[in-house]
């Protein structure tokens, strides 16, 4: 039986509408169970008319208030209590009719108790167990006093005993299943609710996504996919006719597995477009995603990028060489007219000062050119760095002393030479540059990482760098120092990159030394 107009209630409500409709349903064979075999189960042999009464009393109860109006009019608590205190009170006239406790209407209470714990809310449960015990021992009470048959008051105890724990029980399994469906439901909106954001995050996403199954099957499309290949997608259709040259290397691999072009470029024959498809497998299913991308529109934006870095780098490196070019022009025109040899000797100086400048600067600039001419090799870093140190003390003998070395003899670094060499030389400078000049004055120390990677510190006494400028120390000609060109930590950086490596700043105190600390971080092999 539905109960139209009590779906709008609490969610909590919801789950008791089915147990109680199959509740009325057994309510009803019941009562009809009374009138037409009754007497063949020996019901009503103490008085038959008291049992027929009661049974057609019964079943016109069951059917008054098994109607909608009833729970319309009553609300669900209060439908729910009368049903039960009519069944109780009409069961144990039923039980006084046809001969006390061994009739069996204490088993059918049980199961009315059962039936209101999975549809009765709070303490109401335990209010139709006390009722029904008290009807039961009353009955048992009259039968008692009027003389007629009766069991101890001991066994109808245990039975009452029954009756709370049943109705208790039937309560709580009742409650949990209410909450189970509620968060049951609440999952289901969520997931639904996710699934609608990923279906909106994959319609409008700008890049192509592909579902394809085995044997080139396509399941899955978003409209970017469709445009990108031309409008020549369809669901369940096969991918060799609408991309050929896609379809060739998705199924070069073995198991459905993609093949060895796991990412590719080629020409869409529909739309003319050069795409880049990067192919992986789904999960644990047995299709292949496919990410397309507008392979023209990468190179555009990668162009762009390369401008408009270009042009800050050039005008960049023309207002560095203007100072030193006019202190140069400068110099040489004094040069020219100057007759004193201690002034002209002065003069010789600032030119070749800021010849040197110049050169730093070029020798800089084609340092970053050759960033992607990256050749890693492993490098035992210790010996390496011995050596280094060596070549950079050939101008200057005391540069040695300034460098404390703490790296173990065993560990490796996967890197260009030439590069791991520039990156050293620009740290090393900046950190003499910016030291006390004493004996141990920067140090350099390696260690192996959690991750497994190589970690090498560059440290030195100075003063170290300020908070504030903390986030500028990598930015290209930005310098401190007079005589710098601000490009070596801005070179380092992108030489450590180009090997896929990652140059950071650190904090002071976790290099040993008080001053700058500077992190190589990379791999130790291949």
């Amino acid at each position: 039986m539905a109960y139209p107009g009590l779906e709008s209630g609490a969610t909590e409500f919801r789950g008791r509408w089915e147990p109680l409709r199959y509740l009325n349903l057994f309510r009803l064979v019941l009562a009809g169970v009374f009138l037409v075999a009754g007497p063949g189960l020996s019901l009503g042999g103490d008085s038959a008319t008291l049992f027929f009464g009661a049974a057609f009393a019964y079943l016109t109860a069951v059917l008054i208030l098994g109607f909608p109006d009833a729970a319309r009019h009553l609300g669900m608590e209060r439908l729910v209590t009368v049903q039960v205190l009519v069944d109780v009170t009409l069961l144990t006239v039923i039980m006084w009719a046809s001969g006390g406790y061994r009739s069996g209407m204490p088993i059918l209470i049980m199961i009315v108790l059962a039936g209101s714990g999975l549809v009765g809310q709070g303490r109401m449960v335990l209010f139709y167990a006390a009722y029904a015990t008290v009807a039961v021992l009353f009955e048992n009470l009259l039968r008692f006093l009027s003389g007629r048959d009766v069991v101890d008051f001991f066994t109808v105890g245990v039975t009452c005993i029954g009756f709370f724990t049943i109705a208790q029980v039937a309560r709580l399994l009742a409650l949990r299943a209410i909450a189970n469906e509620t968060l049951a439901r609440q999952r289901g909106a969520d997931l639904a609710a996710q699934l609608r954001l990923n279906q909106q995050i994959i319609q409008d996403m700008q890049d192509g996504v592909l579902v394809v199954e085995p044997g080139g099957v396509v399941r899955h499309f978003n409209p970017q996919a469709n445009a990108l290949l031309g409008g020549t997608l369809r669901e369940g259709g096969a991918l060799a006719s609408c991309a050929p040259a896609l379809a060739g290397p998705l199924g070069a691999g073995e198991d459905g597995e993609p093949g060895a072009h796991s990412a590719l470029r080629f020409r869409a024959e529909g739309s003319g477009k050069l795409l880049l498809a990067r192919m992986l497998r789904a999960g644990d299913s047995d299709a292949t995603l496919v990410y397309l991308e507008d392979f023209d529109l990468i190179h555009d934006q990668i162009q762009q990028v390369k401008l408009a870095a270009l042009g800050r780098l050039t005008a960049s490196i023309a207002h560095e060489i203007r100072n030193p070019l006019a202190a140069v022009s400068h110099a040489a025109e004094l040069l020219s007219d100057e007759k004193r040899g201690d002034m002209q000797a002065r003069l010789i100086r600032i030119i070749g000062t800021n010849a040197q400048r110049i050169d730093r600067l070029v020798g800089d600039v084609l340092a970053l050119g050759r960033r992607d001419e990256a050749l890693p090799e492993v490098l035992p870093l210790k010996q390496f760095v011995d050596e280094f140190l060596d070549e950079f003390a050939l101008t200057d003998p005391v540069r040695r002393a300034l460098v404390d070395v703490a790296i173990a003899s065993d560990l490796t670094l996967l890197m260009d030479r030439t590069h791991l060499r520039q990156i050293l030389w620009n740290l090393l400078a900046n950190a003499q540059r910016h030291g006390s000049g004493a004996p141990g004055s920067i140090r350099i120390a390696a260690g192996l990482r959690d991750d497994g990677r190589i970690a090498v510190d560059v440290t030195d006494d100075g003063p170290g760098i300020a908070e504030a400028l903390r986030n500028q120390v990598f930015e290209p000609f930005f310098t401190t120092h007079s005589k710098g060109t601000g490009l070596g930590l801005y070179i380092a950086r992108e030489l450590a990159d180009a090997n896929g490596a990652v140059l950071e700043l650190g904090q002071a105190e976790a290099g040993g030394l008080p001053g700058a600390h500077f992190r190589l971080t990379a791999r130790s092999r291949s």
